[in-house]
């Protein structure tokens, strides 16, 4: 790796909920964002340019996919950590902040003094002397496919590994994202764009305040089955994971009416959500 090339004065700190709401402007900036630490919300940061990208744990989860940016983005000489979700409400990224405890750090971050454990606070400080980061990863394309079709009651189960992706023909879908289950910013409208037959989320191992199911009341509120899977059975980031190996770990009201339940797996939760629309 070629060595990165330092910047005279600290980079600024940008607080955001979403890595998704990453700007031009932020190119050079420390970033606190309230994503997942999943691989593509790491390539975002280095797509963006950013000096220091710090995201939440997502409890870790199934094959570390809660801070699998950490490695890709050391390759390139970019400091990033994770909070622990425990520490601080996932989606929210001035309560990471506020609250946020250091869960991991890559090779670069540590180099800068940043070490698991310490207030991320208390780090920023740190992690504002990173150097900018040289090269870049390889595109990643963030995927919609169709999963299933649910042929008697005419439904169509729709992947997406962000919920970002939904768009107006999935109104009547049964939408699977790799998202977290938390709202951004605590508001209810950020639930879902659109006003789909049900909604499955990863539920970003609960973490602080239960932030990683906090869309479920809000889905319920717009006539939305809403669900989780729990984030050891599914990684985070990647509809085809939730939908393969996927096992409910919390439902809304309108969810459970159907008879999905915590405990059946996603593929079955889903089965219940589609025969009560036959027959409704």
């Amino acid at each position: 790796m070629t060595a990165a090339e330092p910047l005279g004065a600290p980079a600024p700190v940008a607080v955001l909920d979403s890595i998704t709401k990453l700007r031009p402007a932020n190119r050079g900036a420390a970033v606190v964002a309230g994503s997942h630490g999943g691989v593509y919300c790491g390539w975002l940061a280095a797509e963006c340019g950013v000096r220091v990208v710090v995201l939440n744990d997502a409890g870790v989860g199934l094959d570390d996919a809660g801070i699998a940016c950490l490695a890709p983005l050391d390759r390139i000489g970019m400091a990033a950590a994770t909070v622990d979700c425990f520490s601080a409400r996932i989606g929210d990224g001035q309560d990471m902040v506020r609250r946020g405890r250091i869960s991991h750090v890559n090779a670069m971050a540590a180099a800068l003094g940043c070490a698991a454990g310490e207030d991320l606070a208390s780090c920023l400080g740190l992690l504002r002397q990173a150097r900018m980061p040289i090269g870049s990863l390889s595109a990643i394309a963030e995927s919609r496919l169709v999963l299933t079709e649910c042929i008697g009651a005419n439904v169509r189960v729709v992947g997406l590994d962000s919920v970002s992706l939904i768009e107006e023909q999935d109104r009547r879908c049964i939408v699977v994202t790799g998202s977290h289950g938390g709202l951004l910013g605590g508001l209810w409208a950020s639930a879902v764009r659109q006003p789909c037959l049900a909604a499955v989320f990863n539920d970003a191992g609960g973490g602080a305040d239960g932030a990683g199911y906090s869309r479920l009341p809000a889905l319920d509120a717009m006539g939305i089955a809403g669900l989780t899977v729990a984030h050891t059975s599914a990684r985070i980031g990647d509809a085809r994971s939730t939908w393969a190996t996927g096992v409910v770990s919390a439902v809304n009201d309108r969810a459970r009416r159907t008879g999905a339940c915590p405990g059946m797996t996603l593929q079955s939760a889903v089965d219940c959500i589609a025969a009560r629309t036959y027959f409704s």
